[in-house]
């Protein structure tokens, strides 16, 4: 009896998994199945069927499928200019936010000051703080020394908006390595910063990666921000997918912000699925008191 039970909570448990992963993963498949269609068809108000079949893309290009959507916005559109717009600023943002977050949450977890735990809860409260409000102190003087509209300054807002989440992250990471790390390797030779890079980093990589991964998307998905302070020319692919959404009334031309859509959700699917194992392993690290 209890063994049938099981066997019923188990099929049960499985079949809850199994509707909310096709629920989860529903709207992307059908957007990017739709992204081969014309307009026609996947925003069929006749039949909703016609996306699936293909029929007016038949009629259009004598093939279900079409890849006109991407050429549209990639070509077209111009697309591409966006995507490495967004390359640039997420390398830089996340090269520089790894880079004074390492070095800083290692000498806050080292430190026995009592004013360590106040930078924390200082920088807590300005990462709680809506990004909008902190983007409006930057304008007037941006547009005083006319550098607004380019990546640079936008790369430094986002660091400034992402460093807090950086330190805590990789705070609570360094936390976990035993102090005695660092004493044998001074005891072997090394001073602190050679302990910090050959032994410290090695053992906590993962989190390393974890961290950078979380900045990397916060960087990536902005909207607020790189929409206000970039120029038309220098948009990254979040405000250029909004920019497609509100001004491609023409028929067939929003069919280029939904291959857009789905161009720019791929590369998070590839970076996820190619270092899951890090972060599974990165964010146990950051989870358990070693």
């Amino acid at each position: 009896m209890k063994r049938t039970n099981s066997n019923r909570f188990s099929i049960l448990i499985y079949s809850f998994i199994i509707i909310w992963v096709f629920l989860a993963s529903f709207p992307f498949f059908w957007t990017f199945w739709g992204s081969f269609k014309v307009e026609l068809d996947f925003f069929s108000i006749s039949n909703w069927y016609n996306a699936v079949t293909g029929k007016n893309t038949l009629d259009t290009y004598n093939s279900q499928f079409t890849g006109a959507g991407y050429e549209g916005a990639w070509v077209q559109e111009e697309f591409w200019r966006s995507f490495v717009n967004s390359a640039l600023v997420c390398f830089f943002v996340v090269l520089t936010s790894l880079t004074i977050g390492t070095l800083g949450a290692y000498a806050l977890s080292r430190s026995n000051y009592k004013y360590t735990f106040w930078l924390l809860i200082t920088a807590l409260i300005f990462r709680a703080m809506p990004p909008i409000t902190l983007v409006a102190g930057y304008l007037p003087p941006f547009f005083e020394w006319n550098i607004w509209g380019i990546l640079p300054t936008t790369i430094i807002v986002l660091v400034s908006i992402n460093q807090p989440f950086t330190l805590w992250m990789l705070h609570s990471f360094f936390q976990n390595i035993p102090k005695e790390l660092d004493e044998s390797a001074k005891v072997d030779g090394c001073s602190q910063f050679q302990a910090f890079r050959h032994v410290i980093i090695p053992v906590m990589w993962p989190g390393v990666i974890t961290t950078g991964l979380f900045s990397f998307l916060l960087a990536y998905n902005d909207f607020a921000v790189t929409a206000m302070l970039l120029s038309d020319e220098n948009r990254t692919m979040i405000p250029k997918i909004a920019a497609f959404l509100g001004t491609t009334y023409t028929e067939g031309n929003v069919m280029f912000a939904v291959a857009a859509v789905v161009s720019a959700t791929v590369p998070l699917f590839i970076l996820v699925m190619f270092f899951q194992k890090k972060i599974v392993s990165g964010l146990t690290q950051g989870a358990v008191k070693g």
